[in-house]
C-alpha cells in the first residue's frame, strides 16, 4: 500500500461527517508585507483544533469491525492523541494514548475530554515507542501511528483537496513538517490535483531532520529537540520519506525567534489563535526562506492548541 490522489479523495468522502470543512482566510496586511497573495487554510478551526482530526478519523473509520474490536493505540505529544481519542469515541471503541511527560497541559486535557486512556512516559521517542508497544500487548489495541501510516496521511491530504477547491489558482503550497504525515498528504494531493504546483515544507532549525534527510537522500533521525514547535519534535517516518522525496520541491528551516514572531503576527493581524508548530510556514516567509513575491501561496495553518498560561512572548 502507498498513497495516491484516489486514496485521498476516498478519505475525504469517508470522513466528511466527522470533520469541519475549514475556511480559507486572507489578509491584505500580510499580503502587503510579503509582496504576494497568501491563502491560509485554517485547520486551527478544525475539530480538536488541528488537522490531525482528518487523519485519525480516516484511520479509525477505515478499520473493519474485527480490526477495531480491541480499540486503538498511539503515542503522541498532543494533537494526534486528542484526534484519535475523539475518532475512537465516535466509533465507540477505546483509545489508549501514550503521551510524553512534557506534553503541553492543554493537549493532555484535550485527550482527557475526548475519552482517551492516557499513559505517560519519558519524553524520548524510544520511551514513547516501547510504552506504546507494551500497551498494545496488554490490550490488543491496534496501532494508529501519528504519521507513519498511509490511512493517516490520506486523511491529512484532504485539507489540501479542500484548499485547492477554495483557492484553485495557487502557485505554491507550504506546510510544516515533523513526522511528515501532513506533508506527505499535502504533497500527494497538491501534485495529483494540480501537477504544476510547487510544494515546500518548513521546519524549525532546532528540529531539522527532514531538511537534512531531504538533502542527504536518506533518513537521518532527530536525536533530540527543544523547539517551541512541540508538534514538530518528531523524526520523519520511513513511509513518509519516499513520498516527501518524490513530491516535495524543497524543505527550509527557520529560527525559534522567527517562529515566535510569526505566531504573534498572525495573532495580532488576523485575530486568530495558532500554535507554534502552525507558525513555522509563515516564519519561513518572514525570513524570506521562501520567495512568495507575486505568487499565490496556500499555507496550511495546522493547529491552534496552545497553553494560554505559557505563551512564548510572555517568557521572553
Amino acid at each position: 500500500m502507498s498513497l495516491d490522489l484516489a486514496a485521498i479523495r476516498a478519505a475525504h468522502s469517508r470522513i466528511a461527517p466527522y470533520i469541519h470543512r475549514t475556511p480559507v482566510l486572507t489578509s491584505a496586511t500580510l499580503d502587503a508585507l510579503c509582496g504576494g497573495s497568501l491563502f491560509f487554510k485554517c485547520e486551527n478551526f478544525q475539530k480538536i483544533g488541528a488537522f490531525k482530526a482528518r487523519g485519525a478519523a480516516n484511520a479509525v473509520f477505515s478499520l473493519t469491525d474485527a480490526e477495531a474490536k480491541n480499540g486503538v493505540a498511539t503515542h503522541s505529544s498532543g494533537n494526534h492523541a486528542a484526534a484519535l481519542a475523539r475518532a475512537a469515541r465516535l466509533r465507540g471503541i477505546p483509545a489508549h494514548i501514550v503521551m510524553p511527560t512534557n506534553a503541553p497541559r492543554s493537549k493532555i486535557e484535550s485527550v482527557r475530554r475526548n475519552g482517551g486512556i492516557i499513559v505517560l512516559c519519558e519524553p524520548t521517542l524510544a520511551a514513547r515507542e516501547s510504552t506504546c508497544a507494551r500497551v498494545m500487548a496488554e490490550t490488543g489495541a491496534r496501532l494508529v501511528h501519528p504519521y507513519n501510516d498511509y490511512a493517516v496521511m490520506a486523511g491529512q491530504g484532504t485539507a489540501t483537496l479542500e484548499l485547492l477547491e477554495q483557492a484553485p489558482h495557487l502557485d505554491l503550497v507550504i506546510a510544516p513538517v515533523g513526522g511528515g504525515g501532513l506533508l506527505s498528504g499535502t504533497a500527494v494531493a497538491a501534485k495529483g490535483a494540480k501537477p504544476g504546483i510547487k510544494v515546500i515544507a518548513a521546519e524549525p532549525a532546532d528540529a531539522d531532520d527532514a531538511a537534512r534527510s531531504f538533502a542527504a537522500g536518506r533518513l537521518i533521525p532527530l536525536e533530540k529537540s527543544s523547539t517551541i514547535a512541540d508538534g514538530l519534535r518528531t523524526s520523519l517516518g520511513e513511509k513518509n520519506f519516499p513520498l516527501v522525496r518524490h513530491n516535495v520541491d524543497a524543505i527550509v528551516t527557520v529560527s525559534e525567534e522567527s517562529i515566535v514572531a510569526a505566531m504573534r503576527q498572525i495573532w495580532e493581524v488576523m485575530k486568530i489563535i495558532i500554535e507554534p508548530s502552525c507558525a513555522v510556514p509563515y516564519a519561513a516567509i518572514m525570513e524570506t526562506r521562501i520567495d512568495v513575491k507575486g505568487k499565490r501561496t496556500g499555507i496550511i495553518l495546522s493547529g491552534g492548541n496552545v497553553d494560554l498560561d505559557a505563551l512564548p512572548w510572555m517568557k521572553r
